[in-house]
């Protein structure tokens, strides 16, 4: 049975978030084609987990049985977190831009599965995993727009997921979400159902094609 660890980070709930709703489009295609599956759900902004210390870092790079009590404390958050990573058959996650970059939450579950020598470096344990991220934005920074220089959420997804972690990296991004909401922005609401209704067919299609992958 696959397993698929779903993590959500925007600070909107339900339909109020495109993230969450495209993420959500795919879970239910997943699930179509995986129904006796398991769901690994970790909602970042209802429930985050906490930023990395000193004490939850260095425990990472200190045998087990040299740790202090509060380094065994620290790390064992910690590893709940990469143990679910290494466990998963794909990865969904929900990934809307703040502020031209990642949300906070989804920054700190990041720090804490990034271990050297571990989840990251040579052999990462997670390597080749499939990893599908919605990578909504209120504007457009596409190749060509005016803002394309303030895009730090592929790039930096980039870095971290695929290079660094070694994950198998694959985007869903609707753009212009802000269109409907900024009168401002009005011109460009076709714009947006475009993309929006692009990303909903490319979550249906993605999930089926890798959980056609995953059964090969």
């Amino acid at each position: 049975m696959a397993t698929l660890l779903h993590i959500d980070s925007s600070v909107l709930p339900g339909e109020a978030s495109s993230s969450r709703s495209v993420a959500a489009a795919f879970r239910t295609a997943w699930e179509e084609q995986h129904p006796e599956g398991t769901v690994i759900y970790r909602d970042l902004a209802a429930d985050p987990v906490p930023h990395i210390t000193a004490v939850a870092w260095s425990a990472g790079y200190v045998a087990p049985a040299e740790r202090t009590p509060e380094q065994s404390a620290a790390f064992a958050a910690r590893e709940m977190l990469m143990e679910e990573l290494e466990q998963a058959d794909a990865i969904l996650i929900g990934a809307p831009m703040h502020n031209y970059s990642i949300p906070s939450s989804l920054k700190a579950w990041l720090d804490n599965v990034l271990l050297l020598g571990r989840t990251a470096g040579e052999n990462p344990s997670a390597q080749g995993t499939p990893v599908i991220v919605v990578a909504s934005r209120g504007g457009s920074y596409a190749p060509g727009t005016p803002r394309e220089g303030f895009e730090f959420v592929q790039n930096y997804l980039e870095a971290v997921l695929g290079r660094t972690l070694g994950l198998d990296l694959d985007f869903i991004v609707p753009e212009l979400t802000m269109a409907p909401r900024n009168p401002a922005m009005s011109q460009l609401v076709p714009l947006y159902e475009a993309s929006r209704k692009r990303a909903f067919e490319d979550a249906a299609a993605k999930a089926k094609e890798l959980a056609e992958r995953l059964a090969a």
